[in-house]
């Protein structure tokens, strides 16, 4: 990620330095990463099939902040695959379960609750404290309303998604902007509730959608930018596919300057 002048130093304890010991021997990461990773702020919309375990994980590689919105309360429904509840959690808002949950495995991350739905009103003002945001929610409304906010503060956008055995996960910088890819939302869209899904599934697009947000903050390799990773879980097998920006698009196509965050 892109800095528009040179970012204070970050200080780790000893405590933090054997805590991401793995992570510290990595080249792509090493230090000057891992100071990235506490100085930066993540908002998870939706903590469900995709934000839950994508939070696990964001929170143990030690991003310093991560914000978490969602309105909805545990059910035992989500349990299957929702893997940060326990069935204690049940009838409790989903975001204070969680944030109780992540201080646990990490002390050292700051978790900010927010107990409300985000909307096209509020999530420009939202998005706009955040470095980057992963967007787990299975409703295009609210896909719509973060991808709008995303490309108007210029804030980097991780998409996962899943349903039945079948997952994508794709970044967003601007143009193309997911709106590109789903210009509207499709006559046969389909939910988890009704199609179903498989638990397991959940963990591996919500664990892709963390490394892909670790990759942008860090700038190890290459993220998905402008491209879209599509899994198999039944088959076994994935495949990525290139995401045409729309010259048409109501978002991005008509944005007069994007400015984005990510390299």
């Amino acid at each position: 990620m892109t800095q528009s002048s040179a970012p204070a130093p970050v200080r780790f304890s000893d405590e933090e330095v054997d805590r991401y010991a793995r992570q510290l021997v990595l080249s792509e990461i090493g230090g000057p990463g891992q100071q990235a990773l506490k100085r930066a702020r993540v908002l998870i919309v939706g903590m469900g099939g995709v934000g839950a375990p994508a939070a696990l994980y964001l929170a143990a590689a030690g991003v310093g902040t991560l914000g978490l919105i969602d309105h909805d309360a545990v059910a035992l429904s989500n349990l299957q695959r929702q893997i940060i509840f326990t069935t204690a959690n049940a009838e409790r808002p989903k975001v204070e379960a969680a944030s109780e949950h992540l201080t646990a495995l990490n002390p050292n991350v700051a978790v900010e609750p927010l107990v409300e739905r985000l909307t096209t009103a509020n999530a420009p003002d939202i998005i706009e404290g955040f470095d980057v945001v992963l967007d787990g929610t299975d409703d295009f409304e609210t896909r719509f309303a973060v991808n709008a906010a995303c490309v108007t503060t210029g804030t980097p956008l991780v998409s996962g998604a899943l349903g039945r055995w079948n997952g994508q996960v794709g970044v967003f910088t601007g143009r193309p902007c997911y709106q590109c890819l789903v210009p509207e939302t499709p006559p046969d869209a389909e939910t988890c509730a009704r199609v179903g899904v498989v638990g397991a599934l959940a963990g591996v697009i919500g664990a892709m959608a963390a490394l892909e947000v670790i990759k942008l903050i860090t700038g190890a390799g290459a993220p998905l930018t402008g491209r879209l990773m599509l899994y198999d879980g039944l088959a076994g097998t994935s495949r990525v596919a290139k995401v045409a920006a729309d010259p048409t698009c109501q978002v991005c196509g008509q944005a007069k300057a994007v400015r984005s965050r990510a390299t």
